[in-house]
């Protein structure tokens, strides 16, 4: 069984929450590039987005009804792995900065910018709009950071420029279940 070295010198900081959180010498002992405050937000911002999404998007799942039910119940749990895989990759570049990312419900209810999902069964048509608002509310947030992520951290836009292209690709799919073909002249 290890030992815990209680020699070593720790602090305490507030977190949201009310809960103090201690950290320890080793804690920070790695070296390389530390994410900024505003880096940290924003990649913080895009977290949330993404947790709010993969959460929206298994409401949905779960409560969707009515014609083309089984293609809609299969593409929304496309894009709930989606959104379940980009809020690790995140995450874990934001441990990687340094940064500590908070995917807390209470965090994650207080700070989308995603509109809130209705409760009861929806029928596929509006589940449809439904899912795409909340794809291009998600790509706005992370446009909405991207140049200024880029700027400080052009590797963390490497990951924001993965993650809009996949949603924008699954908007632009399931958008196109409810589109009829534009008039040609």
């Amino acid at each position: 069984m290890a030992k815990t070295d209680t020699s070593s010198p720790t602090t305490t900081r507030s977190a949201p929450g009310g809960k103090g959180v201690k950290t320890t010498r080793r804690q920070n002992a790695e070296k390389g590039f530390v994410a900024s405050k505003q880096l940290d937000e924003k990649l913080q911002a895009v977290l949330v987005d993404l947790l709010e999404l993969q959460m929206q998007g298994k409401q949905a799942h779960w409560n969707v009804v009515g014609r083309n039910f089984r293609d809609t119940h299969r593409q929304l749990d496309d894009i709930i792995a989606a959104a379940r895989e980009f809020s690790d990759t995140v995450a874990e570049r934001m441990r990687a900065l340094h940064a500590v990312p908070d995917g807390r419900s209470d965090t994650v209810a207080d700070t989308t910018t995603l509109p809130e999902y209705p409760q009861g069964e929806i029928d596929t048509s509006e589940t449809v709009d439904l899912i795409t608002v909340r794809l291009e509310a998600t790509v706005a947030t992370i446009r909405g950071v991207h140049d200024d992520v880029d700027e400080e951290d052009p590797t963390s836009a490497d990951i924001l420029h993965s993650i809009i292209e996949k949603l924008e690709q699954f908007a632009w799919m399931v958008s196109a279940e409810n589109r009829s073909p534009a008039n040609r002249t």
